[in-house]
């Protein structure tokens, strides 16, 4: 079964998810914007999601996590939680 590691950013709508998608393009870290914005718990980790198979996040992520380049930021990825900025951290 392929894993892969995540880590993430939830937001309510798609322009503020934009806006932290071009501030860390600019630079800024992703986790301290996890920290600093992202409304999931993980955000306290930096947005880390740690490891999971396909299927067990809903479709819009998985998709997004498993057909998306390693160390890119992707989104917004829109899914019935909200918007979301993610990174695949790695993916086996």
């Amino acid at each position: 079964m392929t894993l892969a590691s995540a880590r993430h950013i939830l937001v309510d709508s798609e322009n503020k998810c934009v806006e932290l998608k071009l501030a860390i393009e600019s630079g800024k870290d992703f986790a301290e914007v996890a920290r600093e914005h992202s409304s999931c718990p993980s955000g306290m980790r930096g947005g880390d999601l740690g490891s999971f198979g396909r299927g067990q996040m809903v479709p819009e992520f998985d998709q997004a996590v498993f057909n998306s380049d390693l160390k890119t930021v992707v989104g917004p990825v829109k899914t019935q939680f909200g918007y979301h900025l993610l990174e695949v951290t790695s993916r086996d």
